[in-house]
């Protein structure tokens, strides 16, 4: 029978609905598996990035169900939030750009795109056609029964139970933060919402209030080195950029036109009096606040009227950047003539150093920039050494005199006292800006808003001490993810988890907000345990009781609900997860507020046991991007391969953790060695069966069965997806190769070996490519792969001796095949020259004294018959030794109880039929030796003459 992936597998698709083979329900006292992925958001369709994060986690269920696990695998829909409102919105106003989307990459057709119109008939589009259908196809192992959505009402009262739990502790706060912000939404967003900037952070700067001249006007400078205001020498506006004279909080400012709407959404009262061109403040001077002192505004296109106040100050002691800029400046006397500046006035602008750092003289930038040959502000080398001198200056300058009591004093240790000395006699003020441009999924520009809005305290020393402990204990896979978690829980603090409108469920106290889809999705798992038993239980009587009673006990309310407490018995049941599997960028955001929030509301046994990261998908070497159609739809890639193979590929091409790269030549070659694995196979089932009568090779395979057996275990129990399936899968393959090379296999002990490979290997692979083992394995044996318990090493099979035979004959197989390809001769006769027995007992001192030429000398010239060899013992240890370095000391004692004339004399017949040549094997002692190389035998390396 053909390999046709497409029937077999939707014959199992079907087998499997219709027996509910994985709904999982609580089955005795045995081991629990609960593994669980980020439910999705269903604003587009599924591409094969998803398919790879939702298939390692069913691999690693369904080997645990192999183990005899009792393992539960859900997934639910995450519609809570804006981003489904947004594509709503573009797709009802007919944006060409989502059509197009709609249309041509996720083949919505054009009758059914009226049905997407609302926020929940778009998300059921999605989840029915794409992600529930591609999951399906995939064969993921998943209990459909529990699934939900976040627009659920049950569920919203789930999400209310842990808002107003978390409210009484104390963890829930209101006040101004800065937030981002959407100005197209009004509204508060965080990295979920954003198509662009997400990894972009607050920066927090230093607004120095330069005065303007008889106007009375300030002119705020922003920067993040405020104790450098003393070394100010001259500003830098651009001068064709817009900018505004505004009344700021009752003051007259001159700032951007784009810095207007930051001001405002950081609570400042701004009233826009004239608008001006930058060009107004060139070669006006401006007012120290600090030193009084009154510097030239220079013309620069390199200032950003968009970043801060989009008008900069200069400090060419210290930012080689700005030591730079000031000397292409005063060589630009033509310039400063058109804008009315005196360049001589420009030429006397000198830098003036505010602090000493060692390494550096006086002008510590002006040693930066000549050290590196940095020529103009267009050369690359003067980001890394203004990036440089800034780390230096800050962990290791110190404050000249002039600074009065700072004086003397370490940057780092002093920054935030001289900000908040300044800042209270007025000179300074704060604002905040982005890294980077931020825009919303809307397309509506992110700016930083000061809100009055309701946080999460993540900054509770308590709460950080908690989750801390809860990393400690947490398997991290990989493992240096466990640094990054600590890290993010040290750096974040008050998380604003509210919005003013979308999907989701409503702040308990405070209905105006709904709570945001980071914030919402942290605990969510607890609610897949009791998801399919609520649908009779009316949402309004799914209270703060009865959820306290269901996961603290009967004890926790004063009238403890029966049905509460009997839906504990199978959360109890299935708790804690033990696996979550999502992607490394989530680390610093939802899998840490993951950990908090577990730690906070459960006790210590029921804290998640381990986290999987996953890593990026790529397509042909590019980045996967839906909104530029540069995906892979799973359901086109399994119409194509078959399941099997888009699994074999994603979990085969790199481990879980790391990148990998979709490529369809390399896919289609995945499907042909699938094909040709199903081949074999049929042959080995259709084959007569056979008796356990062994012979050497067939325990040889037998052997690395076992290994592989072991290995694959250890691999799928740390989910290394593709280490298990190369060794069950490539390496066996190898093994094979060789064995029937080796194998008469029409012996009934070969039939009986392959048989018992076949199904082994079957048991092994069925997490990995399900519908073809299960196939595969109930022709061979009755039983469905996944049925058949997870295999274990039989020790009756393990052989190290076998083993290390084998290798010998491999070894001298491609030796002999290497001087025939070299020499080009149709051997007739090939002799084999085992090494003498003196030369046995150099390479047994050498085992036990280690490679160590310098040892193993003065052991071995304690014997006098060897000391009279002379050099010749000399020359074999040192040869020795590069035999033995390496090799384990398990294989060397293998080897040294090897018979390797017997070994050898054995597998005569097996070298006259490879190389169809007669086959001698000599002792070095007793050799025809025509040609003299017998004495080139060493120990596990025979001499070989072939005529």
């Amino acid at each position: 029978m053909d390999y046709d992936p497409q029937a077999l597998e939707e014959r199992w698709r079907e087998r499997w609905a219709e027996g509910g083979r994985y709904e999982a329900d609580p089955a005795g006292d045995g081991e629990t598996t609960f593994v669980t992925v980020p439910y999705p958001y269903p604003s587009g369709g599924m591409h094969i990035g998803h398919a790879r994060t939702y298939t390692v986690p069913d691999v690693y269920a369904r080997y645990r169900r192999q183990q005899g696990d009792d393992v539960l695998f859900p997934i639910a829909w995450h519609v809570t939030g804006t981003p489904i409102i947004g594509a709503v919105e573009r797709l009802k106003k007919g944006e060409e750009k989502q059509l197009s989307v709609l249309r041509d990459t996720y083949d919505v057709p054009e009758d059914e795109l009226a049905d997407l119109e609302t926020p929940m008939g778009f998300a059921r589009y999605f989840i029915e056609n794409h992600y529930k259908r591609g999951m399906r196809q995939l064969g993921l192992s998943i209990d459909w029964r529990r699934e939900f959505t976040t627009n659920d009402e049950r569920y919203q009262r789930f999400v209310t139970w842990q808002y107003e739990t978390l409210y009484e502790r104390g963890l829930l706060e209101k006040g101004l933060h800065p937030v981002n912000y959407c100005t197209n939404e009004d509204q508060p967003v965080t990295a979920h919402d954003l198509l662009e900037g997400e990894d972009a952070e607050f920066q927090e700067y230093t607004l120095v209030r330069f005065g303007w001249g008889a106007e009375d006007v300030t002119v705020p400078m922003a920067t993040l080195r405020p104790e450098t205001v003393r070394g100010v020498t001259n500003a830098y506006i651009d001068p064709e950029a817009e900018y505004v004279i505004a009344e700021v909080d009752g003051e007259e400012w001159f700032v951007s036109r784009e810095a207007v709407e930051k001001l405002r959404l950081q609570q400042h009262d701004v009233a826009v009096r004239e608008e001006v061109s930058g060009e107004r403040l060139v070669g006006e001077r401006v007012r120290n606040p600090v030193t009084d002192e009154e510097v030239l505004v220079l013309p620069a296109g390199f200032v950003d009227s968009d970043n801060a106040t989009g008008v900069v100050m200069s400090v060419p002691a210290h930012s080689p950047d700005d030591y730079v800029a000031l000397r292409e400046a005063k060589d630009d006397a033509e310039r400063l003539e058109e804008y009315g500046i005196d360049p001589e006035e420009v030429a006397a602008i000198e830098p003036a150093p505010i602090l000493e750092v060692e390494g550096y003289g006086e002008i510590p930038a002006r040693d930066a920039v000549e050290e590196r040959g940095i020529e103009s502000s267009d050369d690359p080398g003067l980001k890394e050494a203004t990036q440089q001198l800034y780390n230096r200056e800050f962990h290791a300058g110190r404050l000249l005199e002039s600074y009065g009591e700072f004086a003397g004093e370490l940057i780092e240790d002093v920054r935030g006292r001289y900000r908040s000395h300044y800042a209270e006699s007025g000179a300074f003020d704060t604002m905040y800006d982005f890294t980077e441009e931020v825009v919303c999924r809307c397309g509506g520009e992110v700016e930083v808003a000061h809100q009055d809005t309701w946080f999460l305290r993540y900054d509770d020393a308590d709460w950080k001490a908690r989750t801390h402990r809860a990393i400690e204990n947490l398997d991290a896979i990989p493992e240096n993810t466990r640094e990054q978690f600590d890290h993010t829980v040290d750096w974040l603090n008050e998380w604003p988890c509210i919005r003013n409108y979308g999907l989701g469920t409503r702040l308990p106290w405070d209905e105006e907000f709904v709570i945001e889809p980071l914030s919402d999705s942290t605990i969510y798992m607890a609610y897949y345990t009791i998801a399919h038993r609520l649908s009779e239980i009316p949402p309004e009587e799914l209270d703060r009781s009865f959820f306290d009673t269901l996961f603290y006990g009967a004890n926790a309310a004063d009238e403890p609900d029966e049905r509460a407490l009997e839906l504990r018995a199978e959360w109890d049941h299935w708790y804690p997860v033990d696996y979550r599997c999502s992607g490394n960028d989530l680390i610093s955001n939802h899998l840490t507020f993951y950990l908090f929030h577990h730690a906070e509301l459960f006790d210590e046994s029921n804290w998640p046991r381990g986290i999987t990261t996953m890593g990026m998908g790529l397509l042909e070497g590019q980045k996967m991007s839906s909104s530029k159609g540069h995906v892979v739809l799973p359901g086109e890639a399994i119409e194509r391969y078959g399941a099997d193979t888009v699994r074999f590929f994603l979990l085969n091409s790199a481990e879980p953790w790391q990148d990998y790269d979709w490529r369809a030549e390399q896919v289609e070659s995945t499907r042909n060695q699938l094909d040709r694995f199903w081949n074999r196979a049929q042959d080995v089932i259709r084959a007569e069966g056979g008796e356990q009568e062994l012979e050497h090779i067939d325990r040889w395979l037998l052997s690395k069965l076992q290994r592989t057996i072991g290995e694959t275990t250890e691999a799928l129990e740390r989910f290394e997806t593709r280490s298990a399936s190369q060794t069950a899968f490539y390496g066996f393959e190898e093994h094979l190769k060789w064995y029937r090379r080796r194998a008469d296999l029409d012996r009934p002990g070969a039939r009986w070996t392959l048989r018992t490979v076949l199904e082994t290997r079957l048991r092994l692979l069925a997490p990995i490519v399900p519908f073809l083992a299960n196939e595969l394995h109930e022709e061979l044996s009755g039983t469905p792969a996944e049925d058949a318990p997870w295999p274990e090493v039989d020790p009756e099979f393990e052989s190290p001796r076998a083993e290390a035979e084998e290798r010998l004959i491999e070894s001298l197989t491609g030796d002999v095949a290497d001087i025939i390809d070299v020499t080009g001769e149709d051997p007739e006769t090939i002799r084999i020259y085992v090494a003498a027995a003196w030369k046995q007992e150099v390479f047994e001192q050498v085992v036990e004294t280690g490679p160590d030429v310098g040892r193993v000398m003065g052991e071995v010239m304690q014997d006098e018959a060897l000391r009279e060899r002379g050099d010749a013992v000399n020359d074999l240890v040192g040869e020795l030794v590069e035999v033995v370095r390496g090799r384990s000391d398990e294989e060397l004692a293998q080897l040294l109880a090897v018979d390797e004339e017997g070994v050898y004399e054995h597998a005569t017949g097996f070298f006259e039929r490879e190389f169809d040549a007669d086959v001698l094997v000599y002792p070095e002692e007793e050799a025809d030796d025509p040609e003299d190389r017998a004495g080139n035998a060493i120990p596990l390396r025979p001499a070989v003459h072939i005529e």
